[in-house]
């Protein structure tokens, strides 16, 4: 009778490594998605719900005084658009042919919209009708206050913020040599404030040229906005991503978590807020406690 051969010992141990990687590989998916999947938690007093979906890389919002909303879905290579879509939930193209539309604000009594690609023009949407404003390389944050309209730009090392002034279209280069800053945002206390998004930083701007640091050791932060309520901040991350809520004092409060790629967030004119939640193609309604 024959006798069963021994295994050898340098195939068990292979087999065993194969087995080890697989289950590291199958723990790692897992792990991703649950984090796609895992529902977004909302803190004590707020709550949340999902307002429109299908909405592709929805980054920058408007809302329009009759209760519609503007939204820009950023996508690459002239496949962007600012998507128009109304209280009764019609969509319509309001502009196509975009290359990542990223910044939205609504200005001279239209709204103005930039894209974050090299040699873009900054444009005016009035009346149906697209003007050009100055050009910019990646612009993706911007912000207006009446007299002047201020535009930030994404880019790996030579970002520039810029002024344009309404009344002349006079152009001033306010910084140069920003590291991937996305958003700019005037406070209540009227302090300009921006983003520097991989070094995890909100920047105050200073007339001196310092411009001190307000916040670090954030997770990707981009855009912000100011109220009565203090300085919100969403973090560009695609995997548990924050809104955050800052006071001014301590550490800031996080609203909501389990976000994926959130972007650009505003008020709904009724105490609560809409948070465009780019990486899973949705906007948020956000709403406090009553």
């Amino acid at each position: 009778m024959s006798q069963p051969s021994a295994r050898s010992p340098g195939r068990s141990a292979f087999r065993a490594a194969l087995t080890t990687a697989g289950l590291l590989i199958a723990c790692a998916v897992g792990f991703f998605v649950w984090q796609d999947f895992y529902p977004v938690q909302s803190a004590d007093g707020w709550s949340y719900e999902v307002l429109h979906e299908d909405v592709q890389k929805a980054a920058s919002l408007v809302p329009l005084p009759d209760g519609g909303l503007l939204v820009s879905q950023e996508l690459r290579k002239d496949k962007g658009n600012i998507l128009h879509i109304a209280t009764d939930g019609k969509r319509r193209v309001m502009i196509d042919g975009l290359s990542k539309p990223d910044g939205m604000i609504a200005a001279q009594g239209g709204w103005v919209f930039s894209q974050e690609t090299d040699n873009r023009p900054v444009q005016l949407l009035k009346d149906g009708k697209v003007s050009d404003l100055f050009m910019g390389n990646s612009v993706q944050g911007l912000w207006n206050d009446g007299d002047y309209l201020y535009a930030i730009e994404d880019s790996h090392d030579n970002g520039r913020l810029l002024r344009y002034r309404w009344s002349d279209g006079e152009l001033t280069v306010l910084r140069e040599h920003l590291q991937e800053t996305e958003s700019i945002t005037r406070c209540t206390d009227g302090n300009l404030l921006y983003s520097a998004k991989e070094k995890g930083l909100v920047h105050r701007f200073s007339e001196d040229g310092k411009d001190p640091v307000l916040l670090s050791g954030l997770n990707k932060p981009t855009f912000l906005m100011c109220d009565e309520r203090g300085l919100w901040i969403s973090e560009d991350s695609t995997h548990r991503a924050r809104l955050l809520l800052w006071d001014g004092k301590g550490e800031p409060r996080t609203i909501l978590s389990f976000l994926k790629a959130p972007q650009s967030i505003v008020p709904d004119g009724k105490g609560g807020y809409l948070l465009a939640e780019g990486g899973r193609d949705r906007v948020l309604h956000l709403t406090p406690a009553r």
